[in-house]
């Protein structure tokens, strides 16, 4: 009787896929972390804005004016700014996967991302660059102007 030897193939020498991004996992995960970021971010934007000093009645542009002046809280903002709008672009995106087909598909989500950026980079300009102190500034804001 003669034996016969089978070749037991070595381990890891098959072919591994490559894998690829899955964008919709990252969009899900992205969708839970924004929200519950946003819900902190809110609140605390609605307590000082709202709730602390004299109320709505105290925000005008010189309260604005003054809130930008310092850099946490452009920073603050800023986060609110694109949480808040990343996280509607990202529900827009998944709206229109769920109801779009073809080209009109591919119109809406460019249409999407455009203005998703056109947004982001004017609100950005916005929180980065605001000058309350251009031209003659008003009594209230001569104190922070003076400072400058």
């Amino acid at each position: 009787m003669m034996a016969t030897s089978t070749a037991i193939p070595a381990p890891n020498t098959r072919q591994l896929k490559r894998r690829r991004v899955n964008w919709e996992m990252w969009g899900w995960l992205y969708m839970r972390v924004s929200g519950v970021l946003l819900v902190v971010l809110i609140f605390g934007h609605l307590l000082v804005n709202l709730f602390l000093g004299d109320g709505v009645k105290a925000i005008d542009f010189a309260f604005v004016a003054g809130k930008l002046a310092d850099p946490f809280w452009v920073v603050y903002d800023m986060l609110l700014l694109w949480f808040a709008l990343i996280h509607g672009a990202n529900g827009m995106r998944t709206i229109i996967n769920d109801y779009a087909h073809g080209r009109l598909r591919i119109v809406f989500l460019v249409a999407l991302a455009g203005a998703t950026i056109v947004l982001l980079t004017l609100g950005t300009l916005v929180l980065t660059t605001f000058d309350p102190c251009i031209g003659e500034p008003s009594a209230t804001l001569a104190p922070l102007c003076a400072a400058q």
